[in-house]
């Protein structure tokens, strides 16, 4: 009787998980999702309400059906209405996904787009915030980007045309929910960050939630990313000075599309190549660039830094000023690909100019609103979302916060 007993239960938690949101006692929800390699491991994804993640196979959350098992505490899949769809952009044809969660009678949720980062992975598919919100009883809609999953076009990062991107997903999404949805806005992350207040008008947005973006264009990205490098490995404002002399010159380069700037890089390489700190540059892409000479620079450099028409010298603060909505900047305090504090001084400036903007800082966290452990070399190991993020985004699209949100500090000045 108990190897019986042992055998079915070995079936019952070998079951294939159904990806979607999951809901348990008191509120709790879980996101589960398929990996590009789940079919050949039988591990998805799993995200808990709390931010903890980790994958099927860890034997925290054991699959049974359409229920989860999670420490003997039982989640129940969200009855989730989804509706697939292509649409246009442009020339384009793109697909999409809405999701609706189930409501109380005559209760219309808010339906939020979710724009994509840079990630080059099809969103329908593998995206989980869609999931998140939809757990917390917000219509979503999620597409996928061009030139990924099943969109037409060219995978790129232009703001402009994937803002139009965003624009047309927003009409699609408020065409197929008409009449089921009360407030509609926006939900980016990290490049999103660009990407939805340039679409935000356009799409008619009543508000607009970024989290882990910046305020800076793509060439400040990079500069912000040496100085914190540099910051962090113990160098000073003496040091800082003459490695922005280098991005400088590096920025210069892509944003004159690898054509002219070579002089003013050989330049800055002949008078601080032989400083210690030198080497230590890595940055977004100016320790690439540094790790090749002129001759491959001019053969190869627009093929690998500068093929994805990106606006180099990207207005953000211009597009900023413009958004009507009100919007929510939600920033990861040690985030080494975004770093926050040009952005969190920028999103100020805008509030004292009169732009209804909610500032919220999470402590240790890195680009993702994830904690972390650091070795000695200053490696990080992602560890989890912090505590606190999802439902702060999920009570601010619903229209009303009621912190603590784990350790996350509202900025007021």
């Amino acid at each position: 009787m108990l190897l019986a007993a042992a055998a079915l239960a070995a079936q019952a938690a070998a079951l294939p998980c159904q990806p979607g949101a999951y809901t348990g006692p008191d509120g709790r929800f879980m996101v589960i999702m398929e990996r590009p390699d789940t079919a050949q491991t039988g591990a998805w994804r799993w995200w808990a309400d709390d931010g903890r993640f980790g994958m099927t196979n860890d034997g925290d959350v054991i699959c049974r059906g359409d229920t989860l098992d999670v420490k003997r505490v039982t989640y129940r899949k969200v009855a989730v209405r989804l509706t697939p769809t292509k649409f246009r952009s442009g020339d384009l044809i793109l697909n999409g996904l809405l999701i609706e969660p189930p409501v109380k009678a005559g209760a219309k949720p808010p339906l939020v787009v979710t724009v994509h980062g840079s990630e080059r992975t099809p969103a329908v598919k593998s995206a989980s915030y869609p999931w998140i919100l939809a757990a917390q009883g917000i219509s979503a809609f999620v597409y996928d980007k061009r030139g990924t999953g099943e969109s037409q076009g060219s995978y790129n990062q232009n703001f402009h045309a994937l803002g139009a991107d965003a624009a047309a997903a927003s009409r699609e999404a408020r065409r197929l929910a008409a009449g089921r949805y009360s407030r509609f806005g926006l939900l980016g992350g990290s490049q999103g960050g660009w990407v939805a207040p340039r679409a935000a008008n356009d799409a008619g947005a009543d508000f607009v939630a970024i989290g882990f973006g910046l305020l800076i264009d793509p060439l400040e990205e990079d500069a912000s990313q040496v100085a914190a490098e540099l910051t962090e490995a113990g160098y000073g404002a003496d040091v800082l000075k003459q490695a922005r002399a280098i991005t400088d010159a590096t920025g210069n380069l892509v944003a004159e599309h690898f054509l002219k700037g070579y002089e003013q890089l050989a330049a800055v390489k002949a008078r601080y190549g032989s400083q210690p700190w030198f080497a230590k540059i890595k940055g977004e892409f100016t320790g690439d660039i540094l790790a090749l000479d002129e001759a491959a620079l001019r053969r190869e450099g627009a093929a690998k830094f500068d093929n994805l028409e990106l606006d180099w010298r990207y207005d953000a603060m211009g597009w900023m000023r413009k958004v009507k909505a009100p919007q929510l900047w939600v920033i990861a305090a040690e985030d080494r690909e975004a770093p926050p504090q040009t952005t969190i001084d920028r999103l100020q400036t805008l509030r004292r100019e009169g732009h209804d903007i909610a500032i919220v800082r999470f402590p240790d966290t890195d680009h993702g609103m994830v904690e972390f452990t650091q070795d000695a070399k200053g490696e990080r190991t992602s560890t989890r979302v912090t505590e606190g993020y999802f439902r702060l985004l999920g009570d601010w699209i619903k229209g009303g916060t009621t912190p603590p949100y784990g350790r996350g500090e509202f900025l007021t000045k």
